[in-house]
């Protein structure tokens, strides 16, 4: 499993979330930075890029 530089994100909640997409089509999340990891999507073509928007 290949994690490309631009295919990691943060967002700025509380409980730091960091995400990231792999060249084999996964994108995995962690809701408490980084200490445990869970597959959000599967399936998918190479990940590239991973951004993150959060909701006010």
């Amino acid at each position: 499993m290949n994690v490309l530089r631009d295919a990691m994100a943060v967002d700025s909640l509380e409980s730091c979330g960091v995400y990231f997409g792999t060249t084999g089509g996964q994108v995995y999340a962690s809701t408490d930075a980084g200490d445990s990891w869970a597959p959000i999507v599967r399936d998918l073509p190479a990940v590239y890029s991973v951004e993150v928007q959060t909701l006010p």
